[in-house]
C-alpha cells in the first residue's frame, strides 16, 4: 500500500477513535429487507452486544445470538429487554453451532475470524429448507479496485462520523467493543470460495470497507455431495 494511503488511513483512525461510528450496523437495516416479514428460528454468529439479534427478535419466533467473547455476551444480556425472544450464549462457531435447522442465519463482520470455507458450510447444512442466510463482511484490499472504493468511502466515512456523533467526540459504543482481527482474503477468493459452497450465492462490494453475502436454501435440500456437482452460473449481484 503506498505511503501516503498510509497516512491517510493512520490520521483517519485517530478521527474514528474520537468520533467512532459503527460500520456494521450501518448494513442492520439493509440485511433486514433480505428477509421475510416474519419467520421463525434465527441464528445470529458473532452476535456481539446483540444489536442485529434484537432487531431479528422483532420478526422472529425466536432468536439465538453466540458469541465466543463471554463478556461481549453478558453485556448484550444486560442490556436486553426480558420480553423479547431472544438468548445469548457463549459459543464457538468453529467448535460447533447450536442444533438447527434455523429459518434465518446472519453473521456481520465475523466470518472472517472463522474458518471460511468450513464455517459457510456448517451454516448451509444448519439453515431450514428455503431458509436464508445473510454475511457482512471484511475483505483484504489487494487489487486497485479494491483501493479506489476504500479512498472513495473515505469522504462519506468522514461524514457519517460528524452526522451520527453531532460533531461531537464521544466514546465507543458498546457494539464496537469486541475484539477485532483483519481480514486476510480477497473479494475474488472470498467470491470463488462462497460459489463453491453456496451455489447460486450472490455476493456484492459495499462501501466502508464490506462486502454482503445473500443465500437461499433450496427447498428441497441437496443430498450430501449433490452440492459439489451443481456449479451454476454466476449470479446477479445483490443489491
Amino acid at each position: 500500500m503506498p505511503i501516503s494511503m498510509s497516512r491517510v488511513l493512520r490520521a483517519l483512525d485517530r478521527f474514528h477513535a474520537a468520533r467512532p461510528w459503527d460500520h456494521n450496523a450501518h448494513y442492520h437495516r439493509w440485511l433486514l429487507s433480505r428477509l421475510p416479514a416474519r419467520f421463525g428460528r434465527a441464528l445470529d454468529v458473532g452476535s456481539g452486544s446483540g444489536d442485529l439479534a434484537r432487531l431479528l427478535a422483532t420478526r422472529a419466533a425466536s432468536v439465538e445470538g453466540i458469541d465466543a467473547d463471554p463478556d461481549v455476551v453478558a453485556r448484550a444480556r444486560d442490556i436486553t429487554a426480558p420480553g423479547l425472544p431472544v438468548v445469548f450464549t457463549v459459543r464457538d462457531a468453529v467448535a460447533g453451532l447450536p442444533e438447527g435447522p434455523f429459518d434465518v442465519i446472519t453473521c456481520v463482520a465475523a466470518l472472517h475470524h472463522l474458518p471460511f470455507s468450513g464455517t459457510l458450510t456448517r451454516f448451509r447444512d444448519h439453515l431450514a429448507p428455503g431458509g436464508t442466510l445473510v454475511v457482512v463482511g471484511v475483505a483484504e484490499a489487494r487489487t486497485p479496485g479494491d483501493h479506489v472504493m476504500g479512498l472513495a468511502a473515505i469522504p462519506m466515512n468522514v461524514a457519517m462520523a460528524l452526522i451520527m456523533n453531532r460533531g461531537r467526540r464521544v466514546a465507543r459504543p458498546a457494539s464496537m467493543t469486541a475484539p477485532t482481527r483483519p481480514p486476510s482474503m480477497s473479494f475474488a477468493e472470498i467470491e470463488r470460495g462462497a460459489r463453491e459452497v453456496l451455489p447460486g450465492a450472490r455476493l456484492r462490494r459495499r462501501l466502508f470497507w464490506r462486502y454482503t453475502l445473500v443465500w437461499h436454501q433450496d427447498r428441497r435440500p441437496l443430498a450430501r455431495g449433490q452440492d459439489r456437482m451443481l456449479g451454476g452460473p454466476p449470479a446477479d449481484e445483490e443489491r
